[in-house]
C-alpha cells in the first residue's frame, strides 16, 4: 500500500514539475519567429507558402503598436497610401479616406482596393460623399493586406489588391475574457479614452458564443477661430466618438459541419473634420498650427451593420463554404459650404447690398449617404495537396451580390430669405439675381439632388493548382463578371438651374452594363522548407458605371457628356522570394512588380463646375516591397518594411480629355515614392513572473502628388506636392501574470509638417497634419 502511495505521489509530483516547465517555457521568449497563417487564397496556409506579395499585422501586434486607423497601416506596410481624393472632400477624417496600393490610384469610378470584414465585401465607389468604410480594429486575429490584382477570388475593386480584417472566431473549447483600458492626452487637444472587452463561452462540446463591445473618445485637436478675428470660438472641434458590438456563434453539430452567424455594429461620431487652415480668409493674418478660420463646423456620423452567416461543410469530394451577408452603411455628414454656396450665389446677385449681405451667410451642405449591399458566395475547395491522391488542388465558386447605393444633397443658407425680405426684393427677380429659378429658395435651400445607384453583379471564379512535384506548383485562375449599374438622379432649386429650359428641375436615368473575364497564372518553387519563389501575371478590373448629364448650354458642350463608362483593366506581373534563415531567426520576403493599367476611368471637371466620369489614358506602375524580421537573441525582435513604387501616366490623353496636366510622364495621383517603417521591440525578465518590454517605431512616407500641377479653373494646385515626413512611435510596459501596463507616445517628434492640403473650400489655405504628440497609458488583460 505504501508503494502504492510513493507512486503516486511520484507521479504527481512528476506531472506538476512538466506542468511548471511547460508554463515556464510558454513565457521565455522563444528564439524563432513565429509562424504566420493566412486565408488570401480563401483556404488557411502559410504565409510563406501563398505566391503574393502579403503583409499580415497580428491583432495583438495592431494593439501593441497602437495602429488604429487606416493611415495608420499604410505607414507601417509598404506601398499602400490615403488619399485625400473625390475632390478635396476625403482623407480628413473617419470614413473619408480613398485607399491605393503600388499606384493603382483614383478617386474616379469604382475603388481600386478591396475592403473585407471576413469573407464580406466593403467595397463602395468613389464618391465626392464618403470614402472606404473603416471598421475599428477590434477584436481581430489579424489583417491581412494582399499587393496586386486579386480579381480572381475576390472579383472588382481588387485591381491594385485587398484589405481583409480578420475576425476572431468562437473558441469551442475553451472559456476566454479579456479587456483593455487606454487613456491618453494630446499636445493642445482634449483627452481620450478606449475600453473594450471581449468573453467567449463554450457551451457543451458542440456551441460558444463570443461577444465583445468596444466604446472610445478621441478628445481632437482643432480649434475653431473667428476667421475675421481669429479669436477663439470653440476648442478641440475635430473630437470622435464610437462605438462597436461584435457578436458570433459558433455551431458545430457534427464534426463536419459548423454553422457561424455574426452581427458587427459601429457607429463613429465626428464633430469636425481634421482639416485646418494656415491663414484668416481673404489672405489675412496667418494663423497657428491645428485652427480653421470657418463658420460652419462639419461633423459626421457613420454607422456600419454586418450581419451574416456562415457554413462550412467537409465533404469527400471538398470542403463547402457558403458566405450570406448583408452590409449597410449610413453616412450622414455636413460641409462647410460658405466658400462655395453663399459667394457662388453671391457673385449671382446683381443688387449689391444683397450681395454684401449673402457674402456675410454661413452656407450648409447636408449630404445623407446610404450603402446596403445584399451578397452570396458559395464555393466549394479541394482537400490540401496529397501526392498520393492526385497532383491538382482546385477551388470553384459562384458569387452574386446587389448594391444600392442612395445620396441626398440639402445645401441652404440659412437667413438667405430674410435677406432679400430686408431689402424688400424678390429672389425671382432677374434684376436682383441672374437667372432665377421660379421656385425661388424653399426653406433657404439653393441645391437639392438625389442620386440612386444600383449595381448587380453575378460572377463564376475558380483556381486549380498544378503539383509538378511536391515543391514545384503552377496556379490556373479565372474570373468571369456580368454587371449592370443603374443610376437614377433628381435635382431642383437655384443651383440646379441648368440654363437649359427646366427651370431647375431635372429628372434622368442612366445605365450601363458590363462584362469581363480576367485570368491569373503563377509559378512557385519550393527549393526548400525555408526559401519559395514564385512568379506570377495576372489581370485586374473594375467595374464601370453611369453618369449624370451636364448641362450642355452651362458647359458649353457641343454635344452630351457620355451616359456611361466602361470597366477598366489592368495586367500585372510580379516576382518575389519568401525565405527564413538561421533556423527561423531571419526571414525575408520581397518582390518586385511591373503594371500596365490601360482605358483609365478619370474624371473630367468642367469650368461649369460639373464634371463626369469618363475611360481616358493609359498609366505604368512599378516598384518592390521587402519586409524583413530578425530575432538576433531570443529577447529583441528587429522589423523592417519598405517599398517603392513609380506610377506615371503612359500618354496625354487625359488632358486632351479635358484634365489639365494629366500629361505623358505625370506621377499618378496620391502615390508616395516609398514608404519604409523600421521598429524594435526587446524583451526583460524580472522574476518568473514579471516581464518587462520596450518598443519603438520610425516610420517615412515619401512624398507624393496630390493631383496635378493645375486645377481645372487653371490655377496652380495647392495639393500638388506633398512632401516627405517622419513619423516616431515609442512605448514600454510590463506584464505580470495575466495583466499587462504600457506606457506609450505617439508622433513622439511633435512633427506638424502639412503633408496634404485638401481643396475643401476651394483655397490654398487647408492643411492636413498628422495629430500632435499624444502619451497615454493603457492597462490589459486576460480572464
Amino acid at each position: 500500500m505504501k508503494s502504492k502511495k510513493n507512486r503516486l505521489t511520484q507521479a504527481v509530483a512528476l506531472a506538476c514539475a512538466v506542468m511548471a516547465a511547460q508554463a515556464e517555457a510558454q513565457q521565455q521568449p522563444s528564439d524563432q519567429l513565429q509562424t504566420v497563417t493566412v486565408t488570401a487564397n480563401k483556404r488557411n496556409e502559410d504565409a510563406n507558402k501563398v505566391a503574393t506579395s502579403i503583409s499580415v499585422i497580428g491583432g495583438e501586434e495592431l494593439t501593441a503598436q497602437h495602429l488604429a486607423t487606416f493611415a495608420d497601416i499604410t505607414r507601417a506596410v509598404p506601398n499602400i497610401a490615403f488619399s485625400s481624393g473625390n475632390g478635396g472632400n476625403a482623407g480628413n477624417g473617419a470614413g473619408l479616406s480613398n485607399i491605393s496600393m503600388r499606384g493603382i490610384s483614383s478617386s474616379a469610378g469604382s475603388a481600386t482596393v478591396g475592403v473585407y470584414l471576413d469573407d464580406i465585401a466593403m467595397s463602395v465607389g468613389n464618391i465626392y460623399s464618403m470614402g472606404s468604410a473603416e471598421p475599428k480594429f477590434f477584436d481581430l486575429d489579424h489583417v491581412e493586406v494582399l499587393r496586386g490584382p486579386q480579381g480572381t477570388l475576390y472579383g472588382a475593386s481588387s485591381m491594385g489588391g485587398t484589405i481583409k480584417f480578420l475576425g476572431n472566431q468562437p473558441n469551442l473549447k475553451e472559456r476566454e475574457g479579456a479587456f483593455y483600458t487606454e487613456m491618453s492626452s494630446t499636445k493642445g487637444g482634449g483627452n481620450s479614452y478606449l475600453a473594450n472587452a471581449v468573453f467567449n463561452e463554450p457551451i457543451g462540446n458542440e456551441l460558444a458564443l463570443r461577444v465583445g463591445v468596444q466604446t472610445q473618445h478621441n478628445g481632437g485637436f482643432i480649434d475653431q477661430v473667428d476667421r475675421n478675428t481669429g479669436a477663439l470660438v470653440k476648442s478641440d472641434t475635430n473630437t470622435e466618438n464610437s462605438g462597436v458590438l461584435r457578436f458570433a456563434m459558433k455551431w458545430a453539430p457534427t464534426r463536419d459541419l459548423t454553422i457561424t452567424p455574426s452581427v458587427f455594429y459601429q457607429k463613429v461620431k465626428t464633430g469636425d473634420i481634421d482639416v485646418s487652415y494656415t491663414q484668416l480668409p481673404n489672405g489675412g493674418a496667418p494663423l497657428p498650427n491645428n485652427q480653421a478660420a470657418k463658420l460652419v463646423l462639419e461633423p459626421g456620423k457613420d454607422v456600419l451593420l454586418v450581419p451574416s452567416l456562415t457554413v462550412n461543410y467537409a465533404t469527400p469530394l471538398g470542403d463547402v463554404t457558403s458566405v450570406t451577408s448583408f452590409f449597410q452603411r449610413k453616412f450622414d455628414r455636413t460641409q462647410d459650404g460658405t466658400a462655395t454656396l453663399s459667394f457662388g450665389l453671391g457673385v449671382n446677385i446683381i443688387n449689391p447690398d444683397l450681395q454684401a449681405k449673402v457674402f456675410d451667410l454661413p452656407a450648409m451642405v447636408y449630404l445623407n449617404n446610404e450603402v446596403r449591399q445584399f451578397s452570396q458566395e458559395l464555393r466549394i475547395a479541394s482537400k490540401s495537396y496529397d501526392a498520393s491522391v492526385s497532383p491538382w488542388t482546385w477551388m470553384a465558386g459562384v458569387y452574386a451580390s446587389n448594391q444600392r447605393t442612395n445620396i441626398t444633397d440639402n445645401e441652404p443658407i440659412p437667413g438667405l430669405n430674410a435677406a432679400f425680405a430686408s431689402l424688400g426684393l424678390s429672389p425671382t427677380d432677374p434684376t436682383v439675381i441672374a437667372n432665377p429659378v421660379s421656385m425661388g429658395f424653399p426653406n433657404d435651400n439653393t441645391y437639392f439632388g438625389q442620386l440612386h445607384f444600383l449595381d448587380q453583379q453575378q460572377s463564376l471564379f475558380g483556381e486549380a493548382n498544378y503539383y509538378f512535384s511536391p515543391t514545384l506548383h503552377a496556379t490556373f485562375g479565372l474570373r468571369t463578371v456580368r454587371a449592370t449599374t443603374q443610376l437614377h438622379r433628381q435635382g431642383a432649386y437655384y443651383f440646379n438651374n441648368h440654363l437649359d429650359g427646366k427651370d431647375g428641375y431635372e429628372n434622368s436615368t442612366a445605365e450601363a452594363k458590363a462584362h469581363k473575364t480576367t485570368p491569373k497564372l503563377a509559378l512557385s518553387w519550393e527549393m526548400d522548407r525555408n526559401n519559395t519563389l514564385y512568379a506570377s501575371a495576372s489581370q485586374g478590373f473594375r467595374l464601370g458605371g453611369a453618369n449624370i448629364p451636364v448641362p450642355m448650354q452651362l458647359c458649353d458642350l457641343d454635344k452630351p457628356n457620355p451616359q456611361s463608362f466602361n470597366p477598366d483593366s489592368l495586367w500585372s506581373y510580379e516576382v518575389g522570394n519568401k525565405s527564413r534563415f538561421l533556423n527561423n531567426r531571419l526571414s525575408v520576403n520581397a518582390s518586385a512588380f511591373y503594371v500596365d493599367w490601360k482605358n483609365m476611368q478619370q474624371q473630367v471637371f468642367l469650368a461649369c463646375g460639373f464634371g463626369f466620369n469618363t475611360n481616358v489614358g493609359r498609366a505604368k506602375s512599378y516598384g518592390a516591397e521587402v519586409e524583413v524580421h530578425a530575432k538576433p537573441i531570443p529577447s529583441l525582435v528587429l522589423s523592417f518594411a519598405g517599398g517603392m513604387t513609380h506610377a506615371t501616366l503612359s500618354d496625354s490623353d487625359g488632358e486632351a480629355a479635358g484634365l489639365p496636366g494629366a500629361v505623358e510622364g505625370a506621377r499618378i495621383p496620391g502615390v508616395p515614392k516609398f514608404n519604409a517603417t523600421f521598429s524594435a521591440q526587446y524583451n526583460m525578465t524580472f522574476d518568473n513572473d514579471m516581464y518587462g518590454f520596450v518598443r519603438g517605431a520610425s516610420r517615412w512616407t515619401g512624398s507624393s502628388y496630390g493631383g496635378f500641377a493645375v486645377l481645372p479653373s487653371m490655377l496652380p494646385n495647392p495639393d500638388y506636392h506633398r512632401p516627405a515626413y517622419n513619423v516616431l512611435e515609442a512605448s514600454a510596459g510590463v506584464s505580470w501574470g495575466n495583466y499587462e501596463v504600457t506606457v506609450f507616445a505617439k508622433n513622439l517628434t511633435d512633427n506638424q509638417k502639412i503633408i496634404q492640403r485638401p481643396i475643401v473650400q476651394f483655397t490654398a489655405n487647408e492643411a492636413y497634419r498628422i495629430a500632435p504628440r499624444t502619451i497615454g497609458i493603457s492597462l490589459s488583460g486576460k480572464l
